[in-house]
């Protein structure tokens, strides 16, 4: 037989054929991928490898991630052997798992793959609820449900919605804790055992939810892994970062009264939501427990398009959250779609008061000064110019021209040697505001309702300090947020990416909790100064920021980034660079004593990124090695 013939026999056809083709020939052009597939030649052979790559190269061209991503499941995830030793585990605590699947015209071999993915489940303690609300009875799926006895399958007769067939689900679980599966997802064979293995290392869990990634096909290729954070309240508020894979406790979810109909499209964030209102064990596994199945239908390929309906009951879903909380705010359409902003509103009219440390440099400080008083629109603030160490003329000349004039409060630094901590605390001790901004001299505010932005946080008693994006003069990112432990120390993230282009899963562009964020925009309240005794004057230049920001967070505070506050960043123009000797020698001292001072989240990383992601890149890259899990 030619290899035509071959290659069009057993039902293909030519474009099929030629797109796969066209794919494996662009992909060769990756050097790993091509260096991956020749060590699979050597191993299993020519033919065995073909066979494999035939199913990847189904869903797309090969890319640089898609090669890491495969090689970190390679490294990461349990082989047959492994899987052979969960099955024999003998764990203290075997709760039963009720996997409840709501069902609508679920296309049969979906239907098989999910229900052979749950009997090849390395834990069998588990039993699948389902709830078909389809419009007539599919003969061709009582073979599969009837597979094994740990299937529970109800036809409703009619569809109820998402909730309503969900809640169907519900009434049929027995279950210790509840797990939600879409009917067209899947679970890898080591989900339940993780899952069971964090109930037995945490007996007291609520709510568990784990990292996800997507396919298309079984056996094709797997991307897009999203490797999240631990629980973050404003994150969830932006966007339904938690989604899959979602366990809850049965009581916790039968005092949340199970799903309500008003937020189908966002049942499952209406739900999570309100779990957040009163779980107080949440945790969260770093691990690849569910995949999201990306075909015409699935919001997984088409994101809110898909389904505009499901993005506007989202927005209900979060409006209803911060009422229930007492929080007066409103909800609005994010940068990307899926994602949401909350606008607090602000109580009182509370003074702010914004230090700005100085030394020389005039034009910056004019071009930071005059992008305030040109834009700001919140009119009770005060600027505070902290002088250090300036020695040109016209320094103190201009000193003398906005001295008492525009709000601007000129005050002098007694100490010659530059220490950015004690700069601050004098500057705070000297202002009158309620709240405190840290501001850069070296910025250049570009949003006008920055105050209001981030007071509507600041005044919330969780709430302990605000951040903002910083960009460099070319429009690139310089700041959207700092993660302890990259470049060993700590370091911001997404920088370089340009105005209006967005990083992983667009944590840029979202309102976030994080560990920490920089200290040339940051709002703070008095009262928390004074709760967390100001600013470490041991950290003279470097890292006072983010030390600052962490014990903000071991009084039990969070730390807001708000990228819907921007600022261009010049990037410390009038301090200069860490290049001489006795300033090396400081900056070494002051990584040791960050070190020794936040030993336990360097050693466990930080709880706002993700083990799995690298820690020499703000680029939030997964890892292309083996990783050491905290038990």
């Amino acid at each position: 037989m030619r290899l035509r013939d071959k290659l069009f026999t057993n039902g293909g056809n030519v474009r099929k054929v030629l797109r796969i083709l066209n794919r494996i020939l662009k992909s060769l052009f990756n050097f790993n991928f091509l260096k991956q597939q020749i060590k699979k030649i050597k191993e299993k052979g020519f033919k065995l490898t073909f066979i494999e790559m035939k199913k990847y190269f189904g869903t797309g061209i090969v890319t640089e991630a898609d090669y890491i991503y495969s090689k970190w499941i390679e490294l990461n995830e349990p082989n047959e052997l492994q899987l052979e030793k969960q099955r024999s585990t003998k764990f203290e605590k075997k709760p039963k798992i009720s996997i409840i699947v709501p069902m609508y015209n679920t296309p049969v071999k979906f239907f098989e793959e999910l229900v052979d993915g749950l009997i090849d489940q390395t834990y069998s303690n588990w039993e699948l609820c389902l709830a078909d609300g389809s419009n007539e009875k599919n003969k061709a799926l009582e073979p599969i449900y009837n597979k094994d006895s740990r299937i529970k399958y109800k036809f409703l007769e009619e569809n109820r919605g998402i909730s309503g067939n969900t809640n169907a689900a519900l009434e049929l679980a027995t279950g210790d804790y509840i797990a939600l599966l879409d009917h067209d997802d899947l679970l890898p064979k080591f989900s339940l055992y993780e899952i069971v293995k964090c109930i037995n290392q945490n007996p007291n869990v609520e709510f568990i939810y784990t990292d996800e990634d997507k396919f298309e096909k079984l056996d094709s290729k797997r991307y897009d892994p999203y490797f999240k954070s631990d629980f973050a309240p404003d994150t969830l508020r932006a966007n339904n970062y938690i989604c899959h894979f979602s366990v809850f406790r049965k009581d916790i979810m039968d005092k949340l009264g199970g799903f309500r109909s008003e937020f189908d499209g966002a049942q499952d964030y209406d739900i999570i939501l309100r779990m957040s209102e009163i779980a107080t064990n949440i945790i969260h596994i770093p691990k690849i427990l569910y995949h999201w199945r990306v075909h015409a239908l699935s919001t997984a390929k088409s994101g809110a398009t898909a389904k505009p309906y499901a993005y506007e009951a989202g927005k209900k879903a979060i409006q209803s959250h911060i009422d229930r909380l007492g929080l007066d705010g409103t909800v609005e359409d994010g940068v990307t779609l899926g994602t949401y902003k909350v606008n607090y509103k602000i109580k009182g009219n509370p003074k702010v008061s914004i230090v700005i440390p100085n030394k020389d440099y005039v034009s910056t400080l004019k071009t930071c000064l005059n992008s305030i008083k040109k834009l700001t629109t919140y009119k009770n603030y005060e600027i505070i110019i902290v002088e250090n160490n300036s020695d040109q003329e016209d320094t103190f000349e201009y000193y003398k021209k906005i001295d008492g004039k525009d709000n601007i409060k000129v005050i002098y630094f007694p100490e010659k040697e530059f220490n950015y901590s004690k700069i601050i605390n004098f500057g705070v001790k000297e202002s009158t505001g309620d709240y405190i901004v840290q501001l850069n001299n070296d910025t250049e505010l570009l949003t006008p309702n920055w105050l209001e932005e981030m007071l509507g946080f600041a005044q919330r008693e969780d709430v302990g300090a605000v951040g903002v994006e910083l960009f460099y003069p070319d429009k690139t990112i310089q700041h959207a947020g700092v993660i302890i432990g990259i470049g060993g120390v700590a370091g911001h993230v997404f920088k370089n990416i340009p105005y209006n282009m967005h990083g992983y899963f667009s944590k840029d562009s979202m309102i976030q909790n994080l560990s920490a964020v920089t200290a040339a925009c940051i709002m703070t309240s008095r009262k928390v100064f004074d709760e967390v005794g100001y600013m470490d004057e041991k950290f003279k230049v470097a890292f006072n920021d983010t030390d600052f920001c962490l014990k903000i967070r071991e009084k039990g505070k969070l730390i807001v980034y708000n990228p819907y506050v921007k600022f261009i960043h010049f990037e410390s123009k009038s301090r200069g660079f860490e290049d001489t000797p006795e300033k090396k020698k400081r900056f070494a001292s002051e990584i040791n004593r960050f070190h020794e001072k936040w030993k336990e989240i360097l050693e466990n990383g930080d709880p706002y990124y993700n083990i799995n992601l690298r820690l020499d890149s703000d680029q939030y890259e997964i890892k292309n090695e083996k990783v050491k899990y905290r038990v």
